[in-house]
């Protein structure tokens, strides 16, 4: 186990909140993290990718590190404007 996760662990049996929206958090954050990624294996800003969505950077920057509550078809567009596609599993 890393330090990362021993602090994770350390910080769940401390606090319940914290416990409980762990994991929802963290998808979320994981999201925003994989959309970044592949705009960046794409070789495009933050800008390019505002411009092919008819929107803002600052939009852009909001989906990439605060991605709770996006909407799927913007998901799809993003996916769509860095040559990805999205895929998803329920399990």
């Amino acid at each position: 186990m890393d330090d990362l996760e021993k602090y994770i662990e350390k910080r769940k049996a401390k606090s319940p909140d914290f416990a409980k929206n762990f994991e929802t958090e963290y998808n979320d954050f994981k999201i925003g993290i994989l959309l970044k990624q592949a705009r960046v294996d794409s070789g495009f800003t933050q800008e390019e990718i505002a411009k092919r969505l008819h929107t803002k950077k600052s939009a852009i920057s909001r989906i990439e590190n605060h991605a709770e509550d996006i909407k799927l078809s913007t998901l799809k567009r993003f996916a769509r404007a860095v040559g990805k596609e999205i895929n998803f599993q329920v399990i």
